[in-house]
């Protein structure tokens, strides 16, 4: 089964949980993925600084990892 994210992970905690949330973050608009410092970020606050709804984020997320 695979494990539920949520809008209070680091970005850093999802990359290492599967590399390819990359994709799913860049697709939203979140290009700076790369930067240190966005690895200590939660989702929550990376959506924030994005204008992005994390709960839609999260539920992309966990869509694809459902798959």
């Amino acid at each position: 089964m695979a494990q539920t994210v949520t809008k209070d992970m680091q970005i850093g905690e999802l990359l290492t949980l599967d590399r390819n949330i990359a994709a799913v973050l860049m697709r939203a608009g979140m290009h700076c993925i790369g930067c240190p410092a966005s690895q200590m970020e939660s989702l929550e606050e990376a959506s924030m600084v994005h204008g992005l709804d994390p709960d839609v984020l999260v539920q992309q997320i966990n869509d694809f990892l459902a798959q």
